[in-house]
């Protein structure tokens, strides 16, 4: 299970992070949860945004023209959350191929980093680049990182204006979106808390429900 896997990295970095840094990201979470981030996202029921944003290689894809579809959003390669994530909806892939669901992931990273992304995690289905934050402000996932915060990330090595661009220091909290052949959604959630991530089979599940 994807959370387990999570839960396990998560635990692991608790026993060497700094206090500091781990009361900082708490406050960050608490701070995106009480400002009401997961609620606003999109939900099941909602329009599929019509969103076309450039894959790694620099080709356009419109979200809208790829039919029954699931969307994952994610923070960027640096995160390890985000590559256990990511491989682990590789592993459903050949079952959604099969069962005509497309599956594309979007981050705020260049198509350049993009492309570092999949081919570090073997990923055989589109990454998408939002590196003006367009498709995370449609979905209602955006949001700007706070001062202490940056300091943060820049001390742990994540410059990331160099790696996403013009969106710079802003982040889509991560979100998982499944959408029918009718442009609505059929699933939508999003998670304040990074370390936490929608099973790829729950998400599924709703396409065979609608």
């Amino acid at each position: 299970m994807l959370q387990q896997e999570l839960d396990a990295f998560a635990a692991e970095w608790r026993n060497k992070a700094p206090a500091e840094a781990q009361a900082l990201i708490a406050a960050q979470i608490a701070d995106l949860r009480a400002g009401g981030i997961e609620a606003r996202a999109l939900g099941a029921g909602a329009a599929l945004p019509d969103v076309t944003l450039p894959d790694a290689l620099g080709r356009p894809v419109r979200l809208r023209d790829l039919g029954p579809v699931a969307i994952v959003f994610y923070r960027g390669g640096w995160c390890p959350y985000c590559n256990l994530q990511l491989r682990a909806w590789q592993k459903e892939l050949a079952a959604m191929t099969a069962a005509g669901v497309t599956l594309v992931a979007i981050s705020p990273q260049t198509p350049d980093a993009s492309l570092s992304t999949a081919e570090k995690n073997d990923l055989a289905f589109p990454v998408l680049s939002d590196s003006e934050g367009i498709a995370a402000r449609a979905f209602g996932l955006l949001f700007e990182m706070p001062a202490d915060l940056i300091a943060l990330y820049t001390r742990f090595g994540h410059d990331l204006p160099r790696i996403n661009g013009p969106v710079g220091w802003a982040l889509p909290i991560p979100g998982t979106f499944v959408a029918g052949a009718d442009g609505r959604l059929v699933f939508g959630r999003a998670e304040a808390d990074y370390r936490k991530r929608v099973e790829p089979a729950e998400a599924l599940a709703a396409l065979t429900r609608h």
